[in-house]
Formats: structure tokens, C-alpha cells, sequence
């Protein structure tokens, strides 16, 4: 009895509880403790499990401009997906005046042209805080074509020029048949347009202010100007060499300096300079290229690219 009261009045003693209430103390110190360790893993298993790793991002570059220039551009997006997979090139035309508008917007990274890009543009490139830098791609010869029944083969650069300004109407005119003269030409943002116009209508003066007369047809496309003048025997028309096809006939032309010599569109006559409407197709970038995009413009310019141009029958810049 004596022992049980002993017992007895160390349980109730202050020491006692002093004891039970410092391990009450511990003991919930370690609970919180494995609860937050348990929440943690917790935590990261669930994030791993719900944010699978993210895949690589492919490199995407956009390409715009030039209709002269879109089925060129194309065949080298493809070619060069072979050789880098990793890069996506989204090519799209609308003319050279649309390309460089999207160039000054930032809203493209490689624009196409078929014509030099203006010093207007380049101001509004450099107010948008942009460097354009320009590159040489391709040559080009500007065929001017009729249809395979019109008896005409050639005309001198003067009677052209007159034909588009509207002082010549009619094929007898020229040679021809006593039928009236269909003129075709490209819409006004295309750099085809803007070539022709500087170049043949106005006879390479900067003064001479002439436009294309007001019965010419414009028309949205390459492939729309072939179609017309196949299917018109009256029509006339012109077309980056790349486009003409078998189905319509391409004029020889003459110069200005020896107007009885004349000389029909092709490769070899672009590159010795002796057919008189050639030019050079351009790409224009916002600023000195950098990364994939240096990296693909350097590829254009290889010997592989260059044969591709030639196969499509643009004047390579390789070997010229």
C-alpha cells in the first residue's frame, strides 16, 4: 500500500506533469515536422508526374515576298528540310512590294523581291529602328510573250515601250495581223510591275514619269499571265523566265543602241548580259542575319541551292 501511494503521488505531482508536457511538446514538433516533409514529396511528385518535360521547340522562319521568286523559295524551304529538320520555313508570296512592307512591320524575317528595294523603304526600315541588309540570290531574265498564232517574233525595246504606253495599238503596226492589241501586265505591288515600268516603259529615265496606259489588264499572278496570253492570240504579256512555259511564245528583243540585233530570253543570254530586260532577285532581312537564319541564307547561296535555281531556269549567281 505504502508503494502504491508513493506512485500515486509522483503521478500527481508537478514534476510529473512538467515531464508529460516537455515530451507533448516534442513529440508535436516531430509530427510537424514529417507532415511538411510528407507534403514536399508530395508536392514534387505531382508536379513531375503532371509536367511531363517539354519537347524541343523547332525554329521557325518566315519567308515573304516576291510571286517571281515563291515556287524558287519553296523548293529551297523543302530542300532544306532535308538537310535540317529541326527548322520550319513558312514561304508565302503577294508581290515585292508585300514582303517589304512586312519586312519595315517586323512582322517577317526574310523577305523576297524581285526588284531593289527603294530608298523610301529602307528610310521607314531604319525609322523602325531596322538595318536591312540585302542579298543577291538568283538572276532573272523578264520574257515577253505572245500567243503561239501571233505571227509577231520580235520587237525593238522603242515599239515595246510604245505598246505599254498605249501609242501602238494594233499588231499591224509591228508586223502583225490587223487585230487590236490585248496589253497584260502585273498588279502594282509586284516588283515584275515596277521593273517593267522603269525598265521598258520608261526606257531607264528616272525623269520620264509614264505608267503603263489605262487599257492595260493587271493581272494577281505569273501563272494568270500565262494562262491569258495561251488562251488570247491577241494578247501581249511579260513573265519572269522561271513561268514561261512551252504554251505561249517569247519575243527576241532588241536595244536601244543596236536595234537590228535580237536577242531571245534565256540562261545563257542573262548571264553574258546580252538580252536587255534582265535583273537580279533579292532577299532583304531586318538586320545583319544571325543563327538559322545566317545559316540558311549561306546555304542559298551553295553550290547545291544554286543548282536549283537553275533547274527551275533562273540564271544561277554561282559559277556566273
Amino acid at each position: 500500500m505504502t508503494f502504491g501511494l508513493i506512485i500515486l503521488n509522483f503521478l500527481s505531482s508537478r514534476f510529473f506533469s512538467d515531464i508529460i508536457s516537455t515530451m507533448r511538446q516534442k513529440f508535436g514538433l516531430i509530427l510537424c515536422i514529417m507532415i511538411l516533409c510528407l507534403s514536399a514529396c508530395g508536392t514534387t511528385a505531382e508536379t513531375n508526374a503532371s509536367t511531363p518535360e517539354a519537347p524541343v521547340q523547332s525554329l521557325y522562319i518566315d519567308n515573304k515576298g516576291s510571286d517571281t521568286i515563291v515556287n524558287l523559295a519553296l523548293a529551297w524551304a523543302e530542300r532544306y528540310k532535308t538537310i535540317k529538320p529541326d527548322v520550319q520555313i513558312s514561304v508565302t508570296g503577294g508581290g515585292s512590294g508585300t514582303g517589304l512592307t512586312a519586312l519595315v512591320n517586323k512582322s517577317v524575317d526574310i523577305a523576297n523581291a524581285s526588284r531593289q528595294i527603294k530608298p523610301e523603304e529602307v528610310a521607314a526600315a531604319q525609322k523602325a529602328g531596322l538595318n536591312p541588309q540585302e542579298f543577291v540570290i538568283a538572276r532573272d531574265a523578264i520574257a515577253v510573250i505572245v500567243n503561239p498564232e501571233n505571227p509577231v517574233d520580235h520587237l525593238t525595246l522603242t515599239q515595246l515601250s510604245a505598246i505599254y504606253r498605249g501609242e501602238i495599238t494594233n499588231w499591224n503596226e509591228v508586223g502583225g495581223e490587223d487585230r487590236p492589241i490585248v496589253k497584260l501586265s502585273r498588279e502594282t505591288n509586284s516588283g515584275t510591275h515596277v521593273f517593267f515600268l522603269e525598265t521598258v516603259i520608261r526606257l531607264g529615265s528616272s525623269e520620264d514619269k509614264t505608267i503603263f496606259s489605262a487599257d492595260t489588264l493587271l493581272l494577281p499572278s505569273s501563272e494568270g499571265i500565262i494562262s491569258e496570253v495561251r488562251e488570247n492570240p491577241n494578247a501581249i504579256g511579260y513573265d519572269g523566265l522561271g513561268y514561261v512555259t512551252s504554251e505561249v511564245k517569247m519575243l527576241a528583243l532588241s536595244s536601244l543602241e543596236t536595234p537590228d540585233v535580237y536577242v531571245i530570253p534565256s540562261a545563257a543570254t542573262v548571264a553574258d548580259s546580252s538580252y536587255l530586260i534582265s535583273r537580279n532577285l533579292y532577299m532583304y532581312t531586318p538586320d545583319v542575319p544571325t543563327g538559322e537564319i545566317k545559316a540558311y541564307i549561306d546555304w542559298i547561296m551553295s553550290t547545291e541551292a544554286q543548282q536549283i535555281v537553275e533547274d527551275l531556269g533562273f540564271v544561277p549567281i554561282v559559277g556566273n
